[in-house]
C-alpha cells in the first residue's frame, strides 16, 4: 500500500472577508461513520475486534497514537468518533466510573510555532477567520480536520500543536541535523532538545523498503513491445560519434540519509510534544493523530514518546484504507498497531479514477 512520507502543508486559501458560518459551514462534530459498513476492527493479528473494544482500551491508555492516510476521508471521520467517544468515556463529559481524566487533542496537523495561535483561539480570543488565516492549516481542513478542533474548543479539550516546522526539517533534508544548530535560541524552542533522537534500525529498515516501493513505482513497469520483433522497422545503423574529451561529472544525488533524519526529526518533534502534554496534564489522555508511517510497528513516534517518557502506556491504532474492509491480508497489515482499522475507500479511489 502506498503510504505519503514527506507530506506537503498548505495554507488555506481566503479569498474574501465573509462571516465565519459562511465560511466555515458547520460540521458535525460526530461525523458518523457506520461500523461494519465504513469500517471494520481488527487486532494487530487480524482478529475482529469492536469500536467499542478500542474506546475501552483508550481508557487504560496514557498515550493514543492514531497513524492515518491524510486523504482517508472515513478515516478522519473514525478519528472524530474516537475523539469524541474517549471524551464520554474517560474526560469531563463522562458519566462512567473514573470519568474526569484530561483528554488532550494532539495533532500532527499544526506546527509548534503556531501554539499560541491555537490556544488564542480555543480560548475565544480570536475568530475562527483569523485562526484559520494565521495558523498554516492543512489542506483540505475544514472537512477533516476542523470537526476534532470545534469539539475540542466546544468542551475545553486543549489542542496541542505537535509537529517541528516544516521550515526546519527542510533545513535538515537539504543540510543535514547538525545544521539546526545554526538556529537562534528562538527558533530552536520549536524544535525537541538537540540532539533528537535518531531513527532505530527498525524504523530505518522500514523507510528502506518505503523508499525501494517508491523508486519501484516511479520507474513503472517496463514497456510492453506490442509489435513483434519480426515485423518491427530496423532502425538505421547510428552515424559514429567522436569520444568526447572528458566524462561529464555525475549529476548530484540527494542524501537520502538526511532524508530519513528530516522524518525522524518530526518523529522526534511529535513524541516530545505528547510526552509534554503528559507532564503538564498530570493524568490526561493523550490522543495524538499523524500519518500511519509516523506510528505503525511500533516505530518512529511510540520509540520517542518511550524516549521522552519512559514508562508511558502507550496505544497505537492505524487507519488504513482498503476496497474491502472484510479483507484482512496478514503480510500487509498484520503488526501495524494494537489495532488496525480497515476503513472504505470511496469508489472514485477504488477504481483508480
Amino acid at each position: 500500500m502506498k503510504r505519503s512520507v514527506l507530506l506537503a502543508s498548505s495554507v488555506a486559501v481566503l479569498l474574501a472577508p465573509v462571516s465565519a458560518r459562511a465560511q466555515h459551514p458547520a460540521v458535525d462534530s460526530t461525523r458518523m461513520v457506520v461500523e461494519g459498513a465504513d469500517f471494520r476492527v481488527y487486532d494487530g493479528i487480524g482478529g475482529s475486534r469492536s469500536f467499542a473494544e478500542v474506546v475501552a482500551a483508550m481508557a487504560d491508555a496514557e498515550a493514543v497514537l492514531v497513524g492515518e492516510t491524510h486523504d482517508d476521508v472515513v478515516g478522519h471521520g473514525v478519528e472524530t468518533q474516537l475523539l469524541v467517544r474517549s471524551a464520554q468515556r474517560v474526560g469531563a463529559l463522562g458519566d462512567t466510573a473514573g470519568a474526569g481524566r484530561q483528554v488532550v487533542l494532539s495533532m500532527e496537523m499544526f506546527e509548534r510555532d503556531v501554539q499560541y495561535i491555537v490556544d488564542e483561539y480555543l480560548h475565544g480570543l480570536i475568530t475562527e477567520d483569523q485562526f484559520q488565516k494565521s495558523a498554516r492549516p492543512w489542506d483540505r481542513y475544514d472537512t477533516d480536520y476542523r470537526p476534532m478542533v470545534e469539539f475540542a474548543r466546544a468542551h475545553e479539550i486543549p489542542v496541542v500543536a505537535a509537529n517541528a516546522p516544516r521550515r526546519y526539517v527542510n533545513r535538515v533534508s537539504r543540510l543535514g541535523p547538525g545544521s539546526l544548530y545554526a538556529l537562534s535560541d528562538l527558533a530552536r524552542s520549536y524544535l525537541p532538545p538537540l540532539p533528537y533522537p535518531g531513527p532505530s534500525e527498525a524504523y530505518t529498515a522500514q523507510w528502506n523498503a518505503l523508499m525501494a516501493d517508491m523508486m519501484k513505482d516511479a520507474q513503472g513497469p517496463a514497456p510492453d513491445s506490442a509489435v513483434p520483433a519480426e515485423e518491427a522497422t530496423p532502425e538505421p545503423p547510428a552515424e559514429p560519434r567522436p569520444e568526447p574529451e572528458a566524462e561529464a561529472p555525475p549529476p548530484p544525488v540527494h542524501d537520502m540519509s538526511n532524508a530519513l533524519q528530516a522524518q525522524a526529526l518530526w518523529d522526534a518533534a511529535m513524541g516530545e510534544s505528547v510526552a509534554r502534554a503528559l507532564q503538564e496534564h498530570l493524568g490526561a489522555l493523550v490522543i495524538h493523530y499523524a500519518g500511519s508511517f509516523h506510528v505503525e510497528r511500533g516505530t518512529g513516534i511510540p520509540e520517542r514518546v518511550s524516549d521522552y517518557r519512559p514508562g508511558t502506556r502507550i496505544l497505537t491504532i492505524v487507519l488504513t484504507p482498503a476496497e474491502d474492509i472484510d479483507g484482512w491480508k496478514k503480510d500487509e497489515h498484520e503488526g501495524l498497531g494494537d489495532f488496525v482499522i480497515l476503513t472504505r475507500k470511496p469508489p472514485e479511489v477504488a477504481s483508480g479514477s
